[in-house]
């Protein structure tokens, strides 16, 4: 029997906060999923930043190949996804939440979305490298989610993820008495805990300040100078107060995807469904909270590039943890092989997927405690920040961050888990040995000249658009009342269809 998948995503959490990572905030429920499951300690984004990493996982691709280069980049409607992909495997596909597709095509696969997105789906956030950064353009980030961090019981990011929640269990109660016996792969996006670091008074007080330590150690490379200069952090005097209490806003809020992620748990459980489904928890990128003076993400640092990522599916997977580095773009074929059926022979089930060529490999092997699987993670910044490529890889206890407008950056994370020492000049042949790579894997300069004619398609069409009627590409869910509920001459019919026996 092919399982069910319930793929959990959280926007912005940080693996070195969480308990399983070794970190300190309060979320049973995914401490309990980590101890039965298998917890990938080296899993990275390929790309920090939230529109391309989302479009990285679910297609399978860097986005350097699948052309999504920053928050204002379109995903084609004719690239597959791991929507498209299960689907044609026979899976009924539903996402809820946060995606942030750009452009019309809002479904990309999914046979059924049952929420709308908390952001905009047109070119608006588009950057310009021919612009300096001091010429800020209007959603850049800045530090007024930090300046403003505290207790909020209502915000918009919050109703969201109420909203996301209560769709999510709904839907998990109507596929259990659904007649429709195809395994299915169900997608809830949450977009906390993202900033601003706002949290309800429930969650804020299971925390003090004084618990949360940072690392004060300010970085000084110039990608960190522009993303402070882009940012306006150095224009801000942060003190360790502030820092404190925004670090505070955020584990209360990944408190609070905990507290979501259990009540889905808990639907799976009242309804006889949770052990036939995985369930897949990850991130989309991390979160930089004050280290090395700098915030959000957009950065190869460990606290924005490396992601939880769990698989928890006891009776499938023996639990455990893994070393070796993986990364999001593995996902895909991840869940292609856990849902091929015996006769199929895994990607290649799908007629159109050698014109779709991948960058991840399976986590099957290593999930069963086998060989195989990615030996190293490679991943693109080529948003807002830069006026080059920035690329990342990471192999062994070692991470290349190059960009060819900066010195290159060389850390051993296992001598220097916070990366105080560059090694790029200290270690020429190891350093030698990756750039060497990164020259093999990219044409940076061509990389560099198809971000900037992008970018130009791109502002000249969003300038055109702003004129005259304007249609927006954001998604309404579809609602139907008139079959829901009690109506027509079958009055009683609807309360026995709806009905859904404990399991015994």
């Amino acid at each position: 029997m092919r399982p069910n998948v319930l793929f959990v995503m959280a926007d912005q959490l940080a693996a070195g906060v969480l308990a399983s990572y070794g970190g300190s905030a309060d979320a049973p429920n995914l401490g309990s999923l980590a101890a039965e499951g298998v917890v990938f300690e080296r899993a990275y984004c390929n790309s920090p930043l939230c529109t391309p990493s989302r479009s990285s996982l679910m297609t399978g691709q860097l986005p350097s190949r699948n052309g999504v280069y920053d928050n204002g980049a379109e995903l084609p409607a004719s690239t597959p996804s791991m929507a498209h992909y299960l689907r044609s495997a026979g899976y009924f596909t539903c996402l809820a939440g946060k995606m942030h597709f750009v452009g019309p095509d809002q479904l990309h696969g999914f046979e059924e979305r049952i929420t709308t997105d908390i952001y905009p789906a047109g070119l608006h956030w588009t950057p310009d490298w021919r612009r300096p950064l001091e010429e800020r353009l209007p959603w850049y980030h800045d530090m007024s989610s930090v300046l403003e961090a505290g207790i909020s019981e209502a915000t918009l990011q919050l109703d969201f993820d109420e909203d996301v929640a209560h769709s999510v269990v709904r839907k998990i109660y109507d596929l259990a008495r659904s007649a429709d016996d195809r395994p299915f792969f169900l997608v809830a996006s949450f977009s906390h805990p993202h900033d601003p670091f706002e949290a309800p008074h429930a969650y804020w007080d299971r925390y003090d300040d004084g618990d949360l330590p940072v690392v004060r150690a300010v970085a000084d490379d110039p990608h960190s100078r522009r993303l402070r200069t882009m940012c306006e952090t150095d224009r801000h005097d942060i003190s360790e107060e502030l820092i404190r209490r925004a670090r505070h806003g955020y584990y209360a809020l990944v408190s609070y995807v905990d507290d979501k992620l259990g009540q889905l748990l808990a639907a799976l459980e009242a309804t006889g469904l949770r052990d036939d489904t995985i369930v897949v928890f990850a991130s989309d990128h991390g979160e930089l909270l004050g280290e090395r003076g700098l915030w959000y993400k957009m950065s190869f640092f460990e606290p924005s590039a490396l992601v939880p990522l769990i698989v928890h599916a006891p009776g499938r997977f023996e639990p455990g943890r893994v070393a070796q580095p993986v990364s999001l773009v593995d996902l895909l074929p991840t869940f292609v092989e856990v849902a091929a059926s015996p006769s199929e022979s895994k990607l290649q089930s799908a007629t159109w997927s050698p014109a779709a060529p991948l960058d991840g490999l399976s986590l099957v092997p290593l999930l069963l405690g086998d060989a195989g699987g990615p030996d190293q993670v490679v991943a693109e910044y080529l948003a807002e920040g830069v006026f080059a490529p920035l690329v990342m890889i990471r192999r062994g206890a070692y991470k290349l961050v190059h960009c060819p407008d900066d010195p290159d950056q060389l850390f051993d994370l296992d001598a220097d888990p916070h990366e105080l020492t560059n090694l790029a000049e200290a270690e020429p042949e190891l350093a030698a040995s990756l750039r060497a790579e990164v020259a093999a894997r990219w044409d940076l300069e061509a990389l560099a000249d198809d971000v900037h004619a992008s970018q130009r398609r791109r502002l000249g069409i969003l300038d055109a658009l702003a004129k005259g009627e304007q249609t927006s590409w954001d998604y309404v869910p579809p609602s139907d009342s008139r079959s829901r509920y009690v109506r027509g001459k079958n009055f009683w019919a609807p309360f026995a269809a709806a009905r859904l026996r404990p399991p015994t």
